[in-house]
């Protein structure tokens, strides 16, 4: 009985072994499987990324090709047509009827486009056509400025105050309200900004231009704050809790603590959320097409129309000849923006973003 009990028990316990090794075996076939889709997924995404890349480059290259001739001369030759090898009623022949006439119509000389990308006028359509990207550039820089140095301060302090001073009732209530801004789409605040905002700053401050860089600023800056209040507050909340406590410990008060101690911890994270709250403010369309005027001027004051990168490409795409030179250029500012966005992008998520894990989470 006590060998047959022995017997029963190895086997069982052989069973169970067999068991475990193939649960094992089936587990590590569901990690290996899951690594597989996850890691497809992203070589899938980066390899969309290239194409687009590879894609917007390739049509913005012809303003680049030097053989493309850029001044014309236009031969109009006036020719009576007459159908058939018959004489006409003069008694003349066909070929006699047809008047030749040997004039010469010179167009307007024209400079290479890629020559004037540099230049203060955007006129793309007329007989002399400048591409001149410098405007525009301008525009999108005055607006990114005005729109940061509005979200900026706003987010930062909302952040401080939600991570060191609000209590845990007050914090559920206001993070996921500011968090819920960043759902809107951009053609509610640009509307909001057109038919609110640009009325109510003109009466304020008495400007003469009712859209212009500082209305589509203001309506930028409440497109970016929801990106930049989220980051920054993880990044103060990642701070680890031993500063904070050794700072009160010390004596020093909750207001002394937040601007003197987490805040410049946190400063890494912060800076990678302005960053990409630039490339925010900078890829907007809607807001840009709807709240600031669409005017290419050279000017910094801020209370003129200005016109963006992303609005020229969004207002005139659509019209463009497929392949036309204009056409390019529309995709050369694309690949700038592609280029700037991308870069903010990876700094903020490759750099900073590891940089604070690497400074805070391996102290906690």
């Amino acid at each position: 009985m006590l060998k047959y009990t022995i017997g029963f028990n190895k086997r069982k316990s052989e069973a169970q072994e067999k068991l475990v090794v193939f649960n094992q075996k089936k587990f590590r076939f569901s990690d290996w499987f899951a690594e597989k889709a996850i890691k497809g997924v992203a070589f899938l995404s980066i390899a969309v990324v290239i194409l687009i890349f590879i894609f917007v480059f390739r049509e913005a290259f012809p303003i680049f090709r030097m053989d493309k001739a850029s001044t014309a001369t236009n031969t109009e030759v006036l020719v009576q047509e007459s159908y058939g090898g018959a004489e006409t009623e003069t008694g003349s022949s066909p070929v006699e009827d047809k008047q030749v006439d040997n004039s010469t119509v010179t167009a307007t000389p024209t400079d290479r486009p890629s020559t004037t990308l540099l230049s203060n006028t955007w006129m793309p359509v007329s007989d002399n056509p400048r591409y001149g990207i410098w405007p525009l550039f301008l525009g999108t820089m005055k607006v990114t400025l005005i729109a940061l140095l509005f979200a900026a301060p706003l987010s930062i302090l909302a952040a401080i105050y939600t991570a060191m001073f609000a209590k845990p009732r007050i914090r559920e209530i206001i993070k996921p309200v500011i968090e819920l801004l960043a759902g809107f789409p951009s053609v509610v605040i640009g509307f909001f900004a057109l038919m609110v905002m640009a009325t109510v700053f003109q009466e304020m401050f008495g400007y003469a231009s009712r859209l212009n860089g500082f209305v589509g600023g203001i309506a930028m800056g409440l497109a970016a704050i929801p990106i930049i209040y989220t980051l920054t507050e993880d990044a103060l909340t990642a701070v680890p809790k031993t500063y904070t406590e050794a700072s009160l410990g010390l004596g020093a008060s909750r207001r002394q603590t937040a601007f003197s101690v987490v805040l410049p911890a946190a400063v890494p994270g912060i800076f990678a959320a302005i960053v990409l709250g630039i490339g925010r403010i900078f890829g907007e369309t809607m807001i840009a097409l709807m709240a600031t005027g669409n005017a290419a001027m050279s000017s910094i004051n801020p209370f003129d129309s200005v016109r963006t990168l992303s609005a020229t490409i969004g207002a005139e795409m659509a019209e463009v000849v497929f392949g036309d030179t204009h056409y390019s250029v529309l995709f050369f500012i694309g690949s700038l923006l592609f280029i700037f966005t991308f870069a903010l992008n990876a700094l903020a998520e490759f750099y900073f973003k590891n940089m604070v894990i690497r400074r805070y989470q391996a102290k906690k």
